[in-house]
């Protein structure tokens, strides 16, 4: 049976010389099938325009699409080159996202080797996201009836600032986001919000994040779990200034898949951010996540 993670080759852009390690989802892909953790991988197809309007707007979509044609000029406001092939790949994540919320809820748990693109805003992209594909992915769930509640929890080192807006309209979405207070950007109200200081290292994280966690399952008592595993609260970290280790970063996973296995919740894990000087570590964190996730499929 081929295990519950979303991947295409075609989650590759170019962004020249750009902080974000644009290599690492075909990367990350390439080290579970050489240690024998997936011989294969269900292929997304795009979000549809439909998809997409539930939570961005139509104009803004639109623009997008002159852009990617070259109809439009690329706009610099939108902080990251923006070309047919990376609005492309956005679609995709997207629809990425949908298909392992479907595994997910069939598996108990599923990942999207991408995605994750917590800063897009309905009418804006920001922080290297055109569209935001937790919330898109949620909508699809909740406007087929396959779920009545979902919660995002965002561990990435930056808030989730843009699905933190998009859920506000949506009751049955819960947004938890602990992130590094004393960095980028600024800040949106989610649901609930954990501000670190900097250098909190793992014993100090792991221990808000069992007590946070206990807040998020009494209020938002989910169906789905969009988890958001990024790599960057890394001690090695570029854009962040928090201190987990990788052993720290595992066991966060483990708490957050433990959490979610007790309140019997589904979980669609996500990459997120992740920019250490060497990629190569990123792809070490999200492959030990994605290691345990696929360990507990086979318990299960």
């Amino acid at each position: 049976m081929t295990a519950p993670l979303v991947f295409t080759n075609d989650y590759m852009f170019q962004w020249p010389g750009h902080v974000f390690p644009t290599g690492k989802y075909r990367r990350l892909a390439q080290r579970l099938r050489e240690a024998g953790l997936a011989s294969g991988f269900y292929a997304p197809s795009p979000a549809t325009d439909e998809q997409l309007t539930a939570c961005h707007d139509e104009a803004y979509l639109a623009r997008l699409e002159r852009m990617a044609s070259g109809v439009e000029k690329w706009d610099p406001s939108f902080e990251v080159p923006v070309s047919r092939q990376v609005v492309d790949v956005f679609r995709l994540a997207a629809g990425g996202t949908i298909l392992a919320s479907k595994l997910a809820l069939e598996h108990g748990l599923a990942a999207n080797l991408c995605g994750g693109f917590h800063h897009a805003f309905p009418a804006r992209g920001e922080g290297f996201c055109l569209l935001n594909d937790v919330p898109v992915a949620a909508h699809a769930m909740r406007d087929h009836d396959r779920i009545d509640r979902a919660a995002v929890v965002d561990l990435d080192v930056h808030q989730g600032n843009g699905t933190a807006v998009m859920a506000q309209r949506d009751p049955w979405l819960y947004t938890f986001s602990m992130h590094q207070e004393n960095n980028y950007p600024a800040k949106r109200r989610s649901d609930f919000d954990v501000g670190l200081p900097d250098g909190t290292g793992d014993e100090e994280y792991l221990d808000r994040l069992t007590d946070a966690l206990t807040v998020v399952g009494r209020d938002a008592d989910p169906d789905l779990v969009y988890y958001l595993a990024g790599a960057d609260p890394y001690a090695g970290d570029r854009l962040g200034g928090l201190a987990l280790s990788m052993d720290g970063l595992h066991e966060r996973d483990r708490i957050v898949f433990d959490w979610a296995e007790m309140r019997g919740a589904a979980v669609v894990a996500l990459l997120a951010g992740g920019y250490a000087l060497d990629d190569e570590d990123v792809v070490t964190i999200h492959f030990a996540m994605v290691e345990e996730l696929l360990g507990r499929l086979e318990v299960a």
